[in-house]
């Protein structure tokens, strides 16, 4: 069974706080693989993306954040997983993504979901996230429900393996070539403050009581840990948005009580010499997933454009 599919469709309950709600804080999202996620739903120049997020992950904070008909936003979005499944599941979808390689392939997916019968709207805007306001129409201020969206790892990521007469050969481990990516900001301080300007432009999407979800995970550096999710946290509060949980997407499946890793070759790899050489090294199972908000009561902001004053503002 896909997780995608066994995302939840009944809407939270109870109040975290000012009227956010409050649901599971482990997403059992890796019940399937991510190529059987995707199998069917995406096209297949999508595997080419080398950070792909699992689409039951960007399902389960749609559904548990968002009612039919809101708007979901993604301002990396690589190859559409977020607006794929906001429009599948009868959402409104908007991404920017800076390689045009990578928008190419969400507007085929886009389209591919509309083929299928997903009835949300959906679009893909080329551009520059940490310059939103130059790029997403000035009407769309205060429009947005929920931003769904992961900071770069660095300018390559894993890719593809694939073993030969000469060993495992990479492919498709890169975001881009262009230096102005964010993936290529040289420090984690300047990543940070990347980042922090996308979510500086998220708040001014937002709605008052819009929900931001974050996906990372902390990596080693030369040995050195990165702790990468506390660092999007002090960029969500440089941004204005309030913390509200930190939950976990499980990357490894549930079997009668029992967690099934599914770990990268490289990771595999990685965990195996580290033990060899008796570091007691894990591997990763999950990523955080950080949800932040913007303020009901945000100074300047009043009552959502366009919105249901009968509404709850979620």
């Amino acid at each position: 069974m896909s997780g995608v599919a066994d995302a939840p469709t009944n809407q939270p309950t109870g109040p975290l706080a000012a009227g956010w709600p409050q649901g599971l804080s482990v997403w059992a999202t890796a019940q399937s693989t991510g190529p059987v996620q995707r199998r069917g739903r995406y096209v297949p120049q999508s595997v080419r993306h080398p950070a792909r997020m699992l689409p039951a992950i960007a399902a389960h904070a749609v559904h548990a954040y968002t009612r039919p008909g809101d708007l979901v936003f993604d301002p990396m979005c690589g190859i559409g997983t977020t607006v794929v499944e906001a429009i599948h599941a009868g959402r409104d979808g908007l991404g920017v993504e800076y390689e045009s390689r990578w928008s190419d392939i969400a507007d085929l997916n886009i389209a591919h979901a509309h083929r299928q019968g997903a009835t949300g709207r959906g679009s893909v805007i080329r551009g520059d996230a940490t310059r939103l306001a130059a790029l997403v129409p000035a009407v769309l201020a205060e429009r947005v429900a929920l931003v769904v969206t992961s900071p770069p790892y660095g300018p390559t990521v894993h890719g593809l393996v694939r073993p030969g007469a000469d060993g495992v050969t990479k492919s498709d481990n890169r975001y881009g070539d262009d230096r102005g990516n964010l993936a290529y900001r040289s420090s984690l301080d300047g990543l940070v403050d990347g980042f922090t300007d996308i979510l500086r432009g998220c708040h001014t999407l937002l709605r008052p009581g819009g929900v931001v979800v974050v996906t990372a995970r902390p990596w080693r550096k030369r040995g050195d840990l990165v702790d990468l999710p506390s660092a999007v946290l002090a960029a969500g509060t440089a941004a204005g948005l309030v913390p509200l949980e930190r939950c976990v997407a499980s990357l490894a499946a549930v079997r009668d009580g029992r967690l099934v890793a599914r770990p990268s070759f490289f990771q595999l790899q990685q965990v195996r010499r580290a033990r060899a050489n008796g570091v007691p090294m894990h591997l990763i199972v999950h990523e955080d997933v950080l949800v932040l908000g913007k303020p009901p009561n945000s100074a300047g902001s009043g009552e959502p454009k366009g919105s249901d004053p009968g509404r709850e503002v979620r």
